[in-house]
């Protein structure tokens, strides 16, 4: 048993601590209730999801506005759509593409965060001539729920949120930073080559330890399907997010899901330097990797193998349609033509939409980390994000 090193976290106000301590407390029980030991998939998802609890079904600021003067806005992290609308109004171009392509007029978005994405996507599709196109949310975040309904609301009756999966969708599906949220369960290699499952106990004094305990015949299977023995080796695997995957061919009529989000292909994610995984824990814009501290307050996520997501769409029926850098996609679909219509005459107002242009591009900031995966049933012709640099032979 060990614990992760501890975080140097950023100062709490005590209502927050207060809530950090039943979240802790409810976490324990369910340890006690799985007799003294959860898979980490299962204790993530309840830091994450559990009701009134857990980092996204509770009241906290979760996602931040970008800051229009120096210093860290509120939330504990700023995703594409907060740092510019110019990142809503180049997806719309992709997805205009695949409404026309298709023929259809929805829109649907997994965790549209505050509605910025959504905002923006719905006015730049109007200003493409796609006024009748209606969008749809699927959001389990009650008080992301409410933000977006605020923000959303001049758009009338062209919103709508739906309360579960739907038994069939043709459009344009969108879905940023969203794989990463999903529960994943931990694996490391024993000094003799077993497939170890790391989980979650309880110290005598009832703090969060790591503990590994013997594979599943069914994990042990799929670690040793992606990667050789490399004793001492922890990392992930989101068995969920595949089925995610998997459950969209069977809704997914006619055209095309556009998944952003940071990770890599297969022979990245599990390179031998790579030892210690890919899970990071967000609180107040400061990222650390240790999942037991600040309960039901910061968000924990891991990177996306974007092979296994492929494969996954493929086993579906579905087609797998790019992949790509996120600056890649981003100046294929437009993104440099947008800015290239402002005026730079306007000294301030045009310093202030490149600066974030230029994180959204940079190999060293989001350009290169986050990838940009699509796929779909019915799309005849190539989507214009992955007119350039398409890397589907890497993944």
């Amino acid at each position: 048993m060990q614990r992760p090193a501890p975080a140097n976290l950023p100062p709490l106000p005590e209502a927050a601590l207060e809530h950090s301590a039943r979240a802790a407390a409810h976490l324990r029980k369910t340890i006690s209730a799985a007799s003294g030991w959860l898979p980490f998939d299962h204790w993530m998802a309840e830091a994450l999801y559990a009701p009134g609890l857990g980092y996204y079904a509770a009241g906290s600021v979760k996602l931040a506005e970008a800051p229009e003067a120096p210093g860290l806005p509120g939330g504990d992290f700023v995703t594409a759509p907060q740092l510019t609308p110019l990142f809503a109004r180049t997806m719309a171009r992709q997805a205009a593409q695949i409404l026309k392509q298709t023929g259809t007029q929805a829109v649907l978005e997994f965790g549209a965060g505050t509605g910025a994405l959504a905002a923006g996507v719905l006015n730049e599709l109007d200003a493409l001539g796609l006024t009748q196109t209606r969008y749809f949310i699927l959001e389990v975040s009650a008080d992301l729920r409410q933000r977006q309904a605020e923000r959303l609301a001049p758009h009338g009756g062209r919103v709508q949120w739906l309360e579960a999966l739907p038994s069939s969708f043709s459009g344009c599906v969108l879905a940023n930073e969203v794989l990463d949220a999903m529960p994943v369960r931990l694996f490391c290699w024993s000094a003799s080559g077993q497939v170890l499952e790391r989980g979650v106990a309880l110290d005598a004094a009832g703090g969060f330890v790591w503990e590994d305990r013997p594979a599943p015949a069914e994990l042990a299977q799929a670690v040793a399907a992606r990667m050789p023995p490399l004793p001492g080796y922890v990392s992930e695997i989101n068995l969920q997010a595949e089925a995610w995957m998997r459950a969209m061919g069977g809704w997914l009529e006619n055209g095309a899901a556009i998944l952003v989000d940071y990770g890599f292909p297969r022979s990245e994610y599990y390179h031998p330097q790579r030892a210690g995984g890919t899970l990071m824990c967000h609180l107040r814009h400061h990222a650390h990797g240790d999942p037991f501290t600040a309960c039901g307050l910061q968000d924990i996520t891991a990177h996306v193998d974007f092979t296994a997501m492929a494969d996954a769409a493929l086993e579906a029926g579905l087609q797998v349609l790019g992949y790509t850098s996120q600056a890649r996609f981003l100046m294929n679909a437009g993104l440099m033509d947008l800015l290239a219509a402002l005026d730079p005459a306007d000294t301030r107002g045009y310093a202030q939409a490149v600066a974030p242009v230029q994180k959204l591009l940079s190999e060293a900031e989001m350009g290169e980390l986050f990838k940009v995966l699509a796929v779909g049933k019915g799309i005849r012709e190539p989507l214009i994000g992955f007119a350039r640099g398409d890397r589907l032979g890497k993944l």
